[in-house]
Order: structure tokens, then C-alpha cells, then sequence
């Protein structure tokens, strides 16, 4: 009887991925990574609990989401108080952390995980499979002094040198995110820049309408406290204004619109990006996630970051001496004055990279993982 040639199936790589709880930035920008492991041939399980959940259940519907509490780092109501604050909670976030690694071990095992990705989660390893640490924060700022950021820099190193990868959402040369993606030492695992990981992409479809773009974002109480600082100076506001509250689970506290104020919970992607590419202007934190979306769309943005998170006051600072950005303090924002500098302000368009350009790189790493 002739030989035959018989076709072996080759299983689908499984690979798990969490994103951090702080904010939703960490979630949003693992969209695109998601979609692109999964057009590379992976399947994707995904760990969160709580709105980050609610994010990943609304922006890639069907995949499975196992229940992972997160570290629940609770922001000062004075941004003065931050790294402090920080440190109190430190031990419940260790403890946390070791939680969290014990976890994996049970869930790989039962779920047959082959690879496992962490967007700043720091127990999120486990050392006899590939595990990848994603972050564009290799320096660590903290707006206290330089001693202190060595000091954050050497412990958030002591975590990333667990894990066999990290992965930089930041180009190579020119980051966006300067010295924080691009310090003078490295961690020991190797380092690859993904460019952007953004869920924006820019088209020439829409039209620009005149109305103004507000997008809060960010850890309670601060978002609150931005948000009443911003509702009360809306009120003497005589443009057209639509604020996205950055909410994904329904609020009982609810804002009442008006002719001139539009109001949204929360906008999934196409949404947020129809909104952001028919805006003259947009004011918006100045966390990473929504820069990197910013300059995808190329758009003018007037940045605020959060009072005593060293890292986005010193982005802010950076993105507007390279003059990607407006940038102005919490402190002394005066909307009518804020946007009359800024309309002012020479505004340099940031050639964004497409994230097209990580494929490749997605599709050789599975590679690996599949041969291993």
C-alpha cells in the first residue's frame, strides 16, 4: 500500500494576557496587540476583574476572561501626597502580587497556557514558559528627586528581570515617551519596541465640526475631582463640548446634557475615534495610552497631567517642549485662557508609525512559542 502523507494538525498557541487596573489605559492598549495575535494564529485568553473587564468584554466580545482581582492602588485626593500614599500601600500590593503569581500556577496548568503576556503586572510570570512584560515605563519618574528614581527604577527592574521579554510600546528611535522608554541602563531580559500600540487609525473620512473634545480618564478620586473642576467652568462655556467620562460601567452618578454639552459614559473604540477625528480640539490627561492614540490620529491636544503622577508631569512637560502638545497644570487650568494660548501654540504633527508594522514581529515570536 503507498505511503501517504498525512497532515498533522498543529494546535493554536494559547497565550493569557492582563493588563494592570490602573486607569484603562493598560487595557486599551492591549486591543490591539489582542488582534494581532490572533490574526497571527493564536487564541487569546484574557485575566481582569471589575472595569477593566467590563472594557475587554465591550471591545473584544467572545474571548474568555478569567477573573483576576487586581492591585486596587487607591489615588490620594492631594496629588502632593501620591508616592507616598503609594508607599503605605505597598505591602497589601507585595502580598497581592505573590497572589497573583500562585494563581498562574493552577490556571496554566488547568487552561494548557503556552505563553503568557503582562502590561505592567508584576506577578504576571512564570519561568517555564515565555512570559513578556509590556511597558513604555523603563525609567521611572517620580517628581521627587533623582535618588528616588533610581531607587523606583531598581525595584521596577527587580520585578521585569522574572519575566523572559519586555516589550516597549515606543519607536525605537525618537520615542515618544523620551528617556522614560529609553533610559541609559536596561533591564536584563531582552528589549523590543513595538512602536505605538494604539486602537486608532487615521482615515480622511470625517469631517472636523467646531466643538471641543474632553476625554477624562485615569484612577478615582482624581478623575471625579478633574471632572467637577471641568463641569463647573463648562457652565460660563458658550462652545460645543462633548465630554466622555471614561466610565465603562454604568454610573450613578449621572451629568445633565445640555444644547451645547453632549455627554458620554463611555465610547468603545470606532466611537471614541469618530469623536476624536471630527474635534477642532481635544484636552485629555496625559497618560500614555491616550497620547499614543493622539498621534495616531494627529491630532492638536491640550494635555492636563494628574497632579503628583511624576510620570505624566514629566511627559506632559516633555510632549510640549517637543511641541506635539499644550500642556498645563491641573492647578492653574482656566479653560476660556487655556484654550485661547493654545490655539496659539505651533503644534508639530508626529508622524505616528502604523501598527501594522508589529505583525511581523507577533508572527515570529508565535513562532517560537508554537515550536517550543
Amino acid at each position: 500500500m503507498p505511503l501517504t502523507k498525512i497532515n498533522i494538525h498543529q494546535p493554536k498557541p494559547r497565550i493569557l494576557v492582563a493588563p494592570l487596573d490602573w486607569g484603562l489605559g493598560h487595557a486599551t492598549r492591549i486591543i490591539p496587540l489582542v488582534k494581532m495575535l490572533e490574526n497571527a494564529g493564536a487564541t487569546v485568553l484574557l485575566a481582569a476583574d471589575g472595569a477593566i473587564a467590563k472594557l475587554l468584554q465591550t471591545e473584544l466580545p467572545g474571548r474568555e476572561i478569567l477573573p483576576l482581582p487586581g492591585y486596587q492602588i487607591r489615588y490620594g485626593k492631594n496629588g502632593k501626597t501620591f508616592f507616598f500614599k503609594m508607599l503605605v500601600q505597598a505591602p497589601a500590593i507585595i502580598k497581592r502580587i505573590k497572589k497573583e503569581n500562585n494563581w498562574l500556577k493552577n490556571i496554566i496548568e488547568e487552561k494548557k497556557i503556552n505563553a503568557l503576556i503582562s502590561d505592567n503586572r508584576f506577578g504576571f510570570y512564570a519561568k517555564n514558559i515565555p512570559s513578556v512584560y509590556i511597558t513604555h515605563q523603563l525609567y521611572i519618574e517620580t517628581g521627587i528627586s533623582k535618588m528616588m528614581n533610581r531607587l523606583a527604577q531598581k525595584i521596577h527592574y527587580r520585578y521585569i528581570n522574572n519575566f523572559s521579554e519586555c516589550w516597549v510600546p515606543d519607536f525605537e528611535k525618537e520615542g515618544l515617551a523620551g528617556k522614560l522608554s529609553h533610559p541609559k541602563t536596561l533591564p536584563a531580559p531582552p528589549i523590543k519596541y513595538l512602536g505605538p500600540l494604539t486602537r486608532m487609525e487615521k482615515t480622511n473620512e470625517s469631517v472636523v465640526e467646531d466643538k471641543l473634545l474632553i476625554i477624562l480618564s485615569g484612577p478615582e478620586p482624581m478623575r471625579t475631582i478633574w471632572e467637577t473642576n471641568l463641569l463647573e467652568q463648562l457652565k460660563s462655556f458658550s462652545g460645543n463640548v462633548v465630554l466622555v467620562r471614561g466610565l465603562p460601567l454604568n454610573s450613578a452618578n449621572q451629568i445633565r446634557e445640555t444644547e451645547t454639552l453632549k455627554i458620554h459614559h463611555y465610547l468603545a473604540t470606532n466611537e471614541l475615534s469618530e469623536q476624536i477625528k471630527k474635534a477642532t480640539l481635544i484636552i485629555s490627561r496625559s497618560g500614555y495610552s491616550t497620547i499614543m492614540d493622539l498621534v495616531a490620529l494627529q491630532k492638536k491636544a491640550i494635555i492636563v497631567p494628574t497632579p503628583g503622577q511624576g510620570e505624566q508631569e514629566w511627559l506632559a512637560d516633555y510632549l510640549m517642549q517637543q511641541n506635539i502638545f499644550y500642556s498645563c497644570s491641573q492647578q492653574n487650568f482656566q479653560l476660556q485662557q487655556v484654550i485661547s494660548t493654545a490655539n496659539n501654540f505651533p503644534f508639530k504633527i508626529f508622524e505616528a508609525a502604523n501598527i501594522s508594522g508589529n505583525k511581523k514581529f507577533i508572527e515570529e515570536w508565535l513562532k517560537k512559542i508554537s515550536k517550543a
